[in-house]
């Protein structure tokens, strides 16, 4: 149905494909794996004409035997939605924020003339209700905010699926969504592919997602495809060097050095977060929904403790509360014995700090790295050597001393991470707060972040809060993990005993849908190149 031969692209003369061959067909599910950078994407984007400008593009790209007309705006546009469709990875980005869900899956449809208003609200309600989303809890004028992140990536799902394209490009459609949602989406994907006959052409850094989900796998880097077959094959057999090295990079586990103490760190009893919700008469009391309900804990100093649960699961509101940047309405949190509160001395700050999931999105991109490192000094004050200060936490994060000068938009990922690193530890603190750190990283770069932490956890004696919806990273990176649901710690234990036999239902569900590379094609990988 749809095939790519020789596809080379260039970009202001900077050469991103080169003699790219891919075959996609009905029914298909095709997986493109690769680090950043190494043009899945940019694949995906010349195939629908979305290129950015500048490029030039070389080759055959043809559906059911036919040229795409690209450079043909019109029938371009003809096509796209209605032949070939694509999901992308962030879908607060990709739907529009002051639409609601309703509107822009029927939007689909009244731009190719398959409806009028009315239809089209019709369709895209059956579209929502057949990916999840059913009119008595999702109505039709719901705004993207008001859903979580894997609602939003069923809206998009059900708006790229309206007419039944021949072909469904999914690029990243799982990365930033915890093991349950991310499996009942793949779930979701599969039924449509097999329900449509669609071609689907997923693009992923996860081995694990592809292992499962693809009937036939190529692998890029920098632009090319160095290898690609039928999924089992090409997992047992990895002839290429760099397949194995991303193989070898999705199971890595750093080497630590354990330093705990006994010296309770940071303490947590009792913890309580309520938020009001709207009145539902004019003079009852206000209803109140418990975010977090009676949690405790006890972190050590020099420990990594790791805190794992589902999108909702009030993960996010606890770390605000032992950030001290919400208050509580019971219980209380200590850090070195003294209290945690919105109303701290800022100086008390400064031994608490925080590296976010999105460096970017937390950098000011106006100003340098010398001066987004530094920023944390507003804390204590800053010194007279602060920029030696700048210049040596970087170096501490393997970044070099010419970076001070740049902006963050010239990093890439991991180098933007690495520069968050550094932010937060410009003020030596004893705790750092890691939320959704790597879970956007392609597997190589994720390994690389996990040794750079182990390395300064070993060196700096320092204490970790991992947040994650990645278990593999959690099992690899903590030696205690907390289990939460519904704003409670339902098991709490040693990550390895966590994992290996876990005691609550709701843990055993957790690691049953995270996705896994099946065994055989594992040892067969062990064997061969792994001694």
């Amino acid at each position: 149905m749809i095939s790519i031969r020789n596809l080379s692209l260039s970009i202001h003369g900077s050469q991103i494909l080169r003699d790219v061959d891919l075959e996609i067909a009905p029914g298909q599910v095709v997986g493109l794996v690769g680090e950043s950078g190494s043009g899945k994407s940019m694949t995906a984007l010349a195939l629908m004409d979305l290129l950015p400008r500048g490029a030039k593009v070389a080759g055959e790209m043809d559906i059911d035997g036919a040229p795409l007309p690209h450079g043909d705006d019109k029938a371009m546009c003809a096509l796209r939605g209605n032949r070939m469709s694509m999901i992308f990875q962030e879908p607060m980005s990709a739907l529009n924020p002051v639409k609601t869900i309703g509107e822009q899956v029927a939007e689909t449809l009244i731009i190719h003339g398959q409806a009028a208003r009315a239809g089209a609200m019709e369709i895209a309600a059956q579209k929502l209700t057949r990916v999840g989303l059913p009119q008595d809890k999702f109505p039709l004028d719901r705004y993207p905010h008001e859903l979580s992140g894997g609602q939003r990536q069923r809206v998009c799902i059900a708006l790229a699926v309206a007419l039944h394209p021949d072909l469904l490009i999914a690029d990243e459609p799982t990365t930033a969504l915890d093991v349950t949602t991310q499996a009942q989406i793949l779930d979701l994907l599969k039924e449509l592919v097999a329900e449509a006959q669609m071609g689907l052409l997923l693009i992923t850094h996860d081995l694990a997602v592809v292992a499962g989900m693809a009937d036939h796998v190529a692998v890029m880097k920098s632009g090319e495809i160095v290898e690609q077959g039928p999924t089992e094959a090409l997992f047992r057999g990895m002839a290429h060097p760099y397949t194995r090295a991303l193989f070898n990079a999705s199971k890595h586990h750093p080497e630590r050095t354990d330093k705990v103490t006994d010296a309770p760190l940071l303490q947590v009893t009792e913890a309580v977060r309520d938020y009001a919700l709207p009145r539902t008469s004019l003079f009852g009391p206000a209803p109140k929904f418990r975010a977090v309900g009676g949690v405790s804990f006890t972190l050590k100093k020099g420990e990594s403790l790791g805190l794992v649960g589902e999108s909702g699961c009030g993960k996010s509101t606890l770390t605000r509360a032992i950030l001290g940047l919400e208050p509580l309405q019971g219980g209380e949190i200590l850090l070195n014995g003294q209290p945690v509160t919105p109303k701290m001395a800022p100086k008390r700050r400064a031994g608490l700090q925080v590296v976010f999931q999105d460096p970017y999105g937390s950098f000011n991109p106006r100003w340098t790295v010398e001066r987004l490192v530094a920023e944390p000094f507003h804390l204590t004050g800053r010194p007279d050597d602060w920029r030696n200060r700048v210049r040596a936490v970087l170096d501490d994060v393997g970044l070099d001393a010419d970076t001070m000068h740049r902006y963050p938009h010239e990093f890439s990922g991991g180098q933007r991470q690495r520069i968050a690193i550094a932010r937060a530890l410009i003020l030596e603190p004893e705790l750092l707060v890691l939320d959704e750190a790597v879970s956007a990283l392609d597997v190589s770069v994720r390994a690389q972040i996990l040794d750079l932490l182990a390395d300064l956890q070993a060196r700096r004696g320092l204490a970790y809060l991992f947040i994650s919806h990645d278990l593999g990273v959690v099992r690899g990176i903590t030696d205690r993990v907390l289990v939460m649901r519904a704003g409670e710690i339902v098991e709490q234990g040693d990550t390895r005993d966590v994992f290996s036999a876990p005691q609550h239902p709701y843990t055993n569900s957790l690691i049953g849908a995270a996705p896994v590379i099946p065994s055989a094609w594992q040892e067969a990988q062990d064997g061969q190149f792994m001694v």
